[in-house]
């Protein structure tokens, strides 16, 4: 504790700080304020952008993890802070007038960002970048690009299914994207879209990433495989579900799928948790040579 209060004074690290970037991301939010309320709106009401609810979760945890950095990090004010806040005036400005969503809700990310980083400035940018990072979670996905990943993704995820439930013994026929099992025809669509969790899920496999001591590229190798982690628990979650729709009524299935839906967050992690044993067992380096946040 000593050895940190006097690597904070050398660091000049002073209540003001704290309470100065906290005041001005406070004043960019309220600059912003309705853009953030349609962050929020989108968040609650729309199943396919619930994952924006769990960003402020894995940003806590990702500072906390690096909490050792703060020792290192000198804040000072520098020209980060009000460029990010220029940009992102002028993609607020845009999106709004130009009927962009993304860009009128990353503008308004980026002043939140940029007014704290005009008072603790570039090295604390640099030093807890993943926690920078993962703030762009916070923007809705349009609907055009879920689409286009979301037929994909449903089509993977009926054939792998219907070859699942087959090797299990359990009698199913697939037409397209939709299931039959016991004479009840289940669409994937409705059944499970994996689009109300993959974002979920790759926001998990971002959080483990870099809230774990591991090498570059195995970080790299978890975010890769992000989308397969998502195919995987729309798998073991379809499972289930499917066959509970083929023998009991519509509404019981539908409560087994939308609590089922959030069980795969924790079994996401401990798939990860698994990948990352089966590595150390086959012997390969996962873990730099030191904890790059003490």
């Amino acid at each position: 504790m000593k050895r940190f209060f006097q690597v904070n004074i050398r660091n000049r690290w002073t209540t003001r700080h704290i309470v100065g970037a906290l005041g001005m991301a406070i004043l960019g939010a309220l600059i912003t304020r309705q853009a953030w309320r349609d962050i929020a709106h989108i968040a609650i009401s729309d199943e396919e952008s619930s994952h924006i609810l769990l960003v402020p979760i894995v940003a806590v945890w990702l500072i906390w993890v690096r909490r050792g950095r703060l020792r290192t990090a000198v804040p000072r004010g520098q020209w980060i802070g009000p460029l990010l806040v220029l940009l992102g005036w002028f993609s607020s400005w845009y999106g709004f007038y130009h009927a962009v969503q993304a860009a009128w809700h990353l503008g308004a990310i980026l002043v939140v960002v940029g007014s704290a980083l005009t008072v603790l400035g570039a090295d604390v940018l640099l030093r807890f970048l993943p926690v920078f990072g993962v703030l762009v979670f916070l923007v809705p996905v349009p609907g055009i690009i879920r689409q286009q990943i979301a037929g994909p993704l449903q089509t993977i995820t009926a054939q792998v299914t219907h070859a699942v439930l087959t090797t299990m013994g359990i009698p199913v026929e697939r037409f397209g994207n939709a299931l039959i099992i016991n004479g009840v025809q289940v669409a994937i669509a409705e059944a499970c879209n994996g689009m109300r969790m993959v974002f979920a899920l790759v926001l998990v496999s971002y959080g483990f990433a870099f809230g774990t001591p591991l090498r570059q590229y195995v970080r790299l190798i978890i975010l890769a495989a992000s989308p397969v982690s998502a195919i995987l628990c729309n798998v073991i979650r379809l499972i289930p579900t499917v066959w509970i729709y083929g023998h009991f009524q519509d509404e019981a299935a539908q409560r087994f799928h939308d609590i089922s839906g959030w069980l795969m967050v924790p079994i996401a992690f401990f798939i990860l948790l698994g990948v990352i044993r089966l590595l150390r067992w086959a012997l390969l380096p996962v873990a730099p040579f030191t904890l790059a946040y003490e």
